[in-house]
C-alpha cells in the first residue's frame, strides 16, 4: 500500500495531472497537495461533524422538539426532518455545481462550509418546543435545510478538487479522504455523544447538553473556511478558464450531452447513500430503540466501528487503484446483498460482542464502495461539468434514499414489527447499485475526460 505520508507530501505522484498532458504552468508539487489533502479533509471534516450530529442525538432531539408520550412518534418525526432536510440536496447539486463548473471549485468550498457552520451553530441556540411551540420544530426544518443545502457542494467539491491534483495512479487514494474525513467528522461526533449521554443527566442532557456540538461549529467553521481561502483552484479548473473553456449553463449540458452517464452515476450512489445512513449514522438509535442495548454502549459500538471505518477506506481506495473502480464496488454490492440480512438478524440478538464484531465487518464492506465511489464519480463526468455531475447525482441519490433510510428504517419495523426489516431495504439498495457499475466503463488509471 502507499505511504500515507507519500499522499500528504506529494511524493512520488509522477510528472502529469491526473494522467493527462495538461499541466499547470507551474506545476503541481508537494506543498500544494499537501495543502488541497489537509484542506479537503479539514473542511469535510467540520461540515459532516456538523452534519452528524442531528441523527446520533436523535433520541434527544425528539424528546425536546418532539414532545410525546410515545417516543417512537418522536422519532419518526425527527428522522422526518432528517429526511426532509436531504430534499434540498438535489436543488443544492445544481446550485453548487454551477459554481463549481461556472466560478471555481475553491469558491463554492469555501462558502459551502461557512453555510454550513452558520446554520448549525443556530441550531444549537434553538430553543426548544416547551418555549417556542410549533416554532421550535418550524425553525429546526429551516436550519437543517441550509445545512442539507452546504452538504450537497461539499462531498461533491472536494471529490473533484483532488481528483484533479492527483496523479493517473493514486487518484482512488486521494479520493478516500473524502469519505475518510467525513467518516472522521461523523466520530468526533460519535464520541462527543457518547461522552454526553455518560456523563450528564438526563435533564441536562435535554437543557444544554444536546447543544454543545452545535455550538463547536463556530470554531471548526471559520477553521475550515480559512484554510480553503488559501487554496487556488485545480490547475486542470485554471487552464480551462484560462482559455475560457468553461460552460456557461453546466447543468443543460450535463443533461444534453452526459444523461446515461448521470443516470448510472446516480443508481450508483444508492448503496453508499443506503449504507452510510443506516451504518454510521442510524445504527445508535437502532440498537438502543429497537434491540434494546444500553445508549451509552449502542454509541460505543458505533464509535469502533467508525474508527475501523477510517482505517479502511484507504486501503480500499488503494486497492481500486490497483484492481479497477468497478472490481470494488461490485465486490462491495454482492457483500451486501448475501450478508445484510444475516447480520441485522445477529444484531437482534443484543450481545454486546456480537453487535460489535457485526459492526465492525458491515463498515468494512461499506468501505469497498465508498473508498472507491468519490473517484468513480468524478473520473466518469469530463472537467467541463465534473462538479455538477457529481453533485446532481450524488445529492440525488442521497436524497431520495439516503437521507430517509433512518425515517424509513423506522417505519418499517413500526409497521412490519420485524426487527431485521432495515436489511432488506438495504439489500436492494445494493442490488440496484451492482447493476448500475456493472453497466458502467472502467476508469482507474484512464486520463481525466476534458
Amino acid at each position: 500500500m502507499s505511504d500515507p505520508h507519500a499522499l500528504a507530501s506529494g511524493q512520488d505522484l509522477g510528472p502529469t495531472l491526473s494522467g493527462q498532458e495538461r499541466t499547470h504552468p507551474g506545476g503541481i508539487g508537494p506543498k500544494e497537495r499537501r495543502k488541497v489533502v489537509v484542506a479537503s479533509f479539514i473542511g469535510n471534516f467540520t461540515e459532516w461533524f456538523d452534519y452528524g450530529a442531528y441523527s446520533y442525538l436523535a433520541v434527544v432531539i425528539a424528546t425536546v422538539f418532539f414532545p410525546s408520550d410515545d417516543l417512537t412518534e418522536g422519532l419518526v418525526w425527527t428522522f422526518a426532518l432528517f429526511a426532509v432536510s436531504f430534499l434540498v440536496r438535489p436543488i443544492g447539486g445544481f446550485i453548487w455545481g454551477h459554481i463549481g463548473d461556472r466560478v471555481g471549485r475553491k469558491t463554492a468550498l469555501a462558502w459551502s462550509i461557512l453555510i454550513m457552520s452558520g446554520a448549525t451553530v443556530c441550531i444549537g441556540l434553538l430553543p426548544g418546543a416547551a418555549q417556542l411551540g410549533l416554532w421550535a420544530p418550524a425553525l429546526l426544518l429551516v436550519f437543517r435545510l441550509l445545512q442539507g443545502f452546504s452538504a450537497s457542494g461539499e462531498y461533491a467539491g472536494a471529490s473533484a478538487f483532488l481528483v484533479e491534483y492527483a496523479p493517473a495512479n493514486k487518484r482512488g487514494l486521494y479520493a478516500s479522504v473524502v469519505p475518510g474525513s467525513t467518516a472522521a467528522g461523523l466520530l468526533f461526533g460519535s464520541l462527543m455523544a457518547t461522552v454526553l449521554t455518560a456523563s450528564l443527566t438526563t435533564p441536562q442532557m435535554e437543557s444544554w447538553g444536546w447543544r454543545v456540538p452545535f455550538l463547536l461549529a463556530a470554531p471548526l467553521g471559520f477553521i475550515g473556511v480559512y484554510i480553503r481561502r488559501k487554496l487556488e483552484d485545480s490547475p486542470v479548473f485554471q487552464e480551462m478558464a484560462q482559455e475560457d473553456e468553461a460552460i456557461k449553463a453546466p447543468v443543460w449540458a450535463l443533461f444534453r450531452d452526459h444523461w446515461r452517464t448521470l443516470v448510472r452515476a446516480t443508481a450508483a450512489v444508492l448503496l453508499n447513500a443506503v449504507g452510510f445512513y443506516v451504518i454510521l449514522t442510524y445504527m445508535p438509535t437502532y440498537l438502543s430503540q429497537t434491540v434494546g442495548m444500553d445508549p451509552t454502549l449502542s454509541n460505543i459500538t458505533t464509535t469502533v466501528s467508525l474508527v475501523t471505518y477510517i482505517g479502511f477506506i484507504f486501503l480500499t481506495g488503494y486497492l481500486s487503484d490497483r484492481f479497477g473502480r468497478k472490481k470494488v464496488l461490485i465486490s462491495a454490492s454482492v457483500l451486501f446483498t448475501v450478508f445484510t440480512v444475516p447480520a441485522f438478524m445477529l444484531l437482534s440478538t443484543g450481545s454486546v460482542a456480537i453487535v460489535l464484531l457485526v459492526q465492525v465487518l458491515l463498515g468494512a464492506m461499506l468501505t469497498l464502495n465508498d473508498g472507491s465511489l468519490a473517484s468513480f464519480l468524478a473520473e466518469n463526468f469530463p472537467t467541463r461539468v465534473r462538479y455538477t455531475g457529481f453533485a446532481v447525482s450524488f445529492n440525488v441519490g442521497n436524497a431520495l434514499f439516503g437521507g430517509t433510510a433512518p425515517a424509513i428504517a423506522t417505519l418499517l419495523i413500526s409497521k412490519t414489527g420485524n426487527p431485521i426489516a432495515p436489511g432488506w431495504y438495504l439489500m436492494v439498495a445494493a442490488i440496484i447499485a451492482l447493476i448500475a457499475v456493472a453497466l458502467s466503463p472502467e476508469t482507474s488509471g484512464k486520463p481525466l475526460q476534458e
